[in-house]
């Protein structure tokens, strides 16, 4: 049985904070952590602790400064402008991961730098603490392409198998299964928001039931959920590639 709670007590977090030490505070006062637990961290919290917190009077400027592609850009009635764009984690989400919400005027956050070794530092740091295998999953809250609103997803991992490869494998007719594999750190990351809350103050929750997926330090992060370019299918907007197919087409004619 998968069981998630989140973990209170947790405080403002400020650059140059001990995570391990604040997280590992909180479980202690709490249900302690046991083996095969699973740690999902917000990014907000770990991009505070690392001092990603940037001077920016103008958001826009942040958000160009981590575009790696465009995407797509649309712009509402009101003249507000949306980016969707491929920051330098590889993600592709609206305005490269940079938020401005929760942080001092003038200012915004940035994603950690690398989610992945930020995953690690936390894992490693707990099993020393605690003294049995935790998994820790870094997540960030993102939309998803024909599909309105958001859910947390997995931006980073250590210690955790970021995919459940049923490959291979039937199904409860006998038929085999040849492509599922479930996302099953965006599961986890997505059913921790549930009790972590948007506005709760709880910025850390802990999912236990899943012991299976706890592995070593060094299995694949969250880098690995990236799908690679060549196997993209929908690597620009719809306006984006029409626009494209349109100039080439005159190109070619001229």
């Amino acid at each position: 049985m998968l069981q998630v709670w989140a973990l209170e007590g947790i405080p403002e977090v400020s650059p140059g904070d001990d995570l391990v030490q604040m997280i590992g505070d909180a479980a202690a006062r709490g249900e302690p952590l046991g083996d095969g637990d699973i740690v999902v961290v917000t990014s907000k919290i770990v991009s505070k602790a690392e001092g990603r917190i940037i001077r920016a009077d103008d958001r826009e400027d942040a958000i160009t400064s981590q575009t790696v592609r465009v995407v797509a850009s649309r712009t509402s009635p009101t003249g507000h402008v949306t980016r969707i764009v491929e920051n330098p984690l590889g993600i592709v989400s609206a305005a490269a991961g940079v938020d401005a919400s929760n942080t001092p005027d003038g200012t915004v956050l940035l994603l950690p730098e690398d989610p992945d070794a930020s995953a690690r530092r936390i894992a490693a740091g707990l099993r020393e603490r605690v003294g049995v295998r935790i998994g820790v999953i870094v997540t960030d809250t993102l939309g998803r392409a024909w599909r309105e609103g958001q859910t947390d997803h997995a931006i980073g991992a250590a210690g955790v198998h970021v995919f459940e490869d049923l490959r291979g494998q039937t199904d409860a007719e006998g038929r085999p299964l040849v492509v599922t594999q479930p996302c099953v750190a965006d599961e986890i990351a997505a059913a921790a928001d549930l009790v972590k809350g948007k506005a709760w103050r709880m910025p850390v929750a802990v999912a236990r039931g899943r012991s299976d997926l706890v592995g070593d330090l060094d299995l694949p992060g969250a880098r690995s959920i990236v799908r690679p370019a060549e196997r993209d299918m929908f690597r620009q907007g719809a306006d984006e590639a029409y626009a494209d197919g349109l100039a080439a087409g005159r190109a070619a004619r001229s």
